[in-house]
């Protein structure tokens, strides 16, 4: 087997083991690096069997560049159609939470497990534990934990995956006197949206550690001198005005559609799918998320 062959072999073995370790793991950064991967043995291997068939009388170089951008087109495509399916399906934008009777439902996995096993050891108590359906049957299951004073909340939110994984996404929030929320995450979903000027977001997708993220938000506060304070509501009706909040700046701002238009527009203005589309990129291939 010729070396190009073999190249792109090998790429081909190292992304089927990275989706099948990810199946289990629901990592965002192991799903970076399959997906460049595949946009890796796509351009290879499409300009390799192009010079070997004599389809094509170009460059070996100047045909994998060629491939190269093709994918980019045809997932600039895929990605237009599903943010346009989107909108225009039955799913909330910014879903409405409800109590989860059933309990935090913590996944019995020892990552997850170490993940509680810390946060115990850093004084959190579970504050609430909600849901939140976003169709087909589908919940959100999201936990809130607080520290002793009650001054940084910590939202943990399960993604249920494909063949059963389980991906989870951190969120340390404080509030401060003058009414300025500070806010440190992980997660990797895109938004693109606004957030209201007094808010403070630091969005770190690549940052898996919970413990990492803490010490960032804690730094965070500490530097800009933030005074905070004990939350004024429980976690159920604070999640639920946010998310009025952001919908209704999103819609002032031109994010999303006016109620109104909304059943014959979609939800998502073109200039709010343009920046969905835009994040999409980044997060899946460079795992960064607009700056807030």
């Amino acid at each position: 087997m010729e070396s190009p062959y073999l190249l792109v072999a090998a790429y081909l073995v190292t992304s089927v083991i990275l989706v099948q370790l990810n199946q289990r793991m629901a990592s965002p950064v192991l799903s970076i690096v399959d997906r460049w991967l595949r946009w890796i043995v796509f351009s290879l291997g499409a300009a390799q069997m192009c010079r070997e068939f004599e389809w094509l009388d170009r460059p070996f170089w100047v045909l994998a560049v060629a491939f190269f951008l093709l994918w980019f087109l045809v997932g600039t495509l895929y990605n237009w159609v599903a943010i346009s399916a989107l909108s225009v399906s039955p799913l909330p934008f910014f879903p409405k939470y409800t109590l989860n009777r059933s309990g935090a439902e913590w996944p019995i996995q020892p990552r997850f497990l170490r993940a509680r096993d810390w946060m115990r050891a850093q004084g959190f108590h579970q504050a609430q534990a909600l849901r939140a359906e976003i169709g087909g049957g589908i919940h959100l299951r999201v936990s809130v934990y607080e520290n002793a004073a009650a001054t940084v909340r910590l939202q943990v939110t399960f993604f249920p995956q494909a063949a059963g994984a389980i991906a989870v996404c951190y969120a340390f929030t404080s509030v401060t006197i003058d009414g300025s929320r500070y806010v440190t995450d992980n997660v990797y979903i895109p938004f693109a949206g606004f957030f209201p000027e007094t808010w403070y977001v630091d969005r770190r997708p690549r940052c898996r550690s919970l413990s990492r993220l803490y010490t960032r938000h804690l730094a965070r506060l500490e530097a800009l001198g933030a005074r905070v304070e004990p939350f004024p509501a429980e976690p159920l009706a604070d999640l639920n005005a946010v998310h009025q909040e952001l919908d209704r700046l999103n819609t002032e701002l031109g994010f999303l559609h006016p109620y109104h238009k909304r059943e014959d527009l979609g939800k998502i203005t073109h200039e709010g799918r343009y920046r969905v589309w835009k994040e999409i990129w980044t997060l899946n291939y460079l795992g960064r998320s607009a700056r807030y």
